[in-house]
């Protein structure tokens, strides 16, 4: 008998369950598929996206930078003033493809998304010498981005206007301090190249000491000097590499492109211009121009009102008829001498020139000497009785070197002390500015220096002048010797407070710096008690007409939300 075994099937309801499952897997797993599709595809456009954003973040920095060079360059040259004036210029300088081709694939937008106004310069107000900020904002997409993606970045810049007595010392060429007996120096000290530190004494410095070169330690290695052995101590910063402070003269600030402020202008220059906006000459309330058989008096050209003041008046407080000897010229002076006691009265009691002053008095004068001379004999501008100013200060430039014989903006309590609360303001602009004591005689001049004995002397005005350069023959005679000597100062002080200024290389006064003592006859130096004017803090005690550096710095860099509009300026 045989028997047949059979193996049951699956349950209709059990296979329907096993077909359910392999669906489900199927699905599971074709979602799992899809999923890292989607997720492939979402990490390539997220990656795209970044490298455009990105991409776009460094267009816009380029953008902001083109931006920033061209401004840069302007406000050193022509002011804050012209910044204002082309806003709109820079508004629409955009990276272009003749530049580089590269730059023909990327959109430059304003806050709106318009195309070709790459750069949103914010408004800002006039600067009151000190700063101001503007913001630089740059939005770009690559135009090769389907998403649209777009990098924003912005650059805050401060713009400074610097009143350029607030130093004091302020050198635009070569700043030696050599050689140099023991001085304490109070104020801010910069320049505009390098710096070199060869003291013979104890140097010390209680302010910040900065440089656009560099700070060196040791003698300048063009001239004749070796290393002193001097201690130089700094109580404040000293840097070195710090942005150059500059002149809004409309060219470059040269030495001799600086000394221009002093010249009298072109007759085909507009006096609104950078350049004549600096000069003394426009600014001017009195001009002198002093010829071989006459005087002719104006003002500048930047006064609402000409006028003309008569010959006769002139002669009140102007003379041209005085002669003294420069040992260290080795020339004769023919000086046009300006009684200050007597410019004063005039400037009180004149009826040509004060109707036709903004402010009444007399508080800048240009003096230019036209006359021709032969090879012995030099021009000079020379002011005497100037213990007091007239009522609002007084500014004197010239061209010429000048000469200040005697106390000069030093009433009875500011003699001899470093205390100014009595002065007022004061500033002299020269080729080259030398002081004669109160004992200084005109008979002398040409005697051995034994028989030119010098006497205590107190001048507080400020110094904007020229020095004679360090060569392989000599040193230019440092700081200490910024203002020249012809006298034996031994046992007698000079009492400064001002502000030094050098800003180029006479052009007139070019007699070398030798050295002291009888040897060389020419001078031995004062006790110097010196000290920078604190007034020059103050904008109403500053001397009239005086000069503003500039200086443009980076101070923020960021990449905000494209198209924000947070763009200020003047903050």
């Amino acid at each position: 008998m045989k028997m047949k075994l059979q193996t049951p099937g699956p349950r209709p309801r059990a296979r329907g369950y096993i077909l359910l499952l392999t669906v489900l897997m199927l699905a599971i797993s074709l979602l799992m598929v899809g999923s890292l599709f989607v997720y492939s595809q979402n990490t390539s456009k997220l990656n795209q996206r970044n490298s455009d954003y990105y991409t776009a973040v460094s267009a816009a920095e380029a953008a902001t930078e083109k931006v920033l060079a061209q401004m840069t360059s302007d406000f050193r040259d022509y002011g804050d003033g012209y910044l204002q004036e082309h806003l709109d210029n820079y508004r629409r300088m955009v990276p272009t493809s003749s530049e580089a081709s590269a730059w023909g694939n990327f959109d430059f937008m304003d806050q709106s998304g318009n195309v070709g106004f790459s750069v949103l310069n914010g408004q800002y107000g006039p600067l009151r010498g000190f700063s101001d900020q503007v913001r630089i904002l740059s939005n770009v997409k690559a135009n090769n981005s389907g998403d649209g993606v777009v990098g924003s970045v912005y650059q805050d810049i401060t713009l400074t206007r610097i009143p350029i007595f607030q130093y004091a010392i302020f050198y635009n060429v070569l700043l030696e301090f050599t050689p140099l007996p023991p001085m304490n120096v109070t104020g801010l000290v910069h320049c505009n190249t390098n710096i070199y530190m060869n003291p013979m004494g104890a140097l010390t410095f209680n302010s910040d000491v900065t440089s656009s070169g560099t700070i060196i330690a040791s003698p300048n290695p063009v001239g004749p000097l070796p290393n002193l052995g001097g201690s130089t101590t700094y109580l404040a910063k000293h840097d070195s590499g710090v942005s150059t402070m500059s002149l809004p003269i409309g060219t470059n600030n040269t030495p001799s492109a600086v000394q221009q402020v002093l010249m009298v202008p072109p007759t085909t220059e507009d006096p609104q211009s950078s350049m004549g906006q600096q000069r003394y000459y426009n600014k001017a309330d009195l001009i002198l121009l002093v010829r071989n058989d006459s005087i002719i008096a104006t003002n500048g050209l930047m006064a609402s009102r000409a006028f003309s003041v008569p010959t006769n008046e002139l002669f009140q407080f102007v003379s041209t008829n005085v002669s003294f000897y420069n040992k260290r010229e080795a020339k004769t002076i023919r000086t046009i001498q300006i009684d200050i006691a007597k410019l004063v009265l005039w400037n009180a009691t004149n009826a040509s020139v004060r109707p036709n002053l903004p402010l009444s008095d007399v508080r800048v004068l240009y003096i230019a000497d036209q006359r021709t001379f032969s090879s012995s004999y030099e021009s000079g501008v020379r002011l005497v009785n100037g213990a007091t100013l007239p009522p609002q200060g007084l500014t004197v430039a010239t061209s010429s070197p000048l000469y200040i014989w005697g106390d000069y903006n030093a009433p009875a309590s500011a003699k001899g002390t470093t205390n100014t609360t009595a002065t007022l303001p004061a500033s002299v602009a020269a080729d080259a500015i030398t002081v004669l004591s109160t004992a200084w005689n005109d008979a002398n001049s040409s005697l051995l220096l034994a028989l030119r004995i010098a006497g205590d002397t107190t001048v507080n005005a400020a110094f904007l002048t020229g020095i004679v350069a360090t060569t392989s023959a000599s040193d230019s005679g440092g700081v200490e010797n910024f203002p020249r000597f012809l006298e034996d100062w031994t046992g007698h002080t000079l009492t400064y407070n001002g502000s030094m200024v050098c800003m180029f290389y006479s052009s007139i006064a070019t007699g070398l710096w030798k050295g002291i003592g009888a040897t060389y006859d020419i001078y031995n130096p004062p006790n110097r008690n010196w000290a920078w004017d604190q007034n020059y803090q103050l904008r109403d005690k500053l001397p009239p007409a005086t000069p503003d550096l500039t200086v443009l710095v980076r101070s923020d860099w960021r990449m905000p939300s494209a198209f924000g509009t947070n763009v200020v300026a003047g903050f």
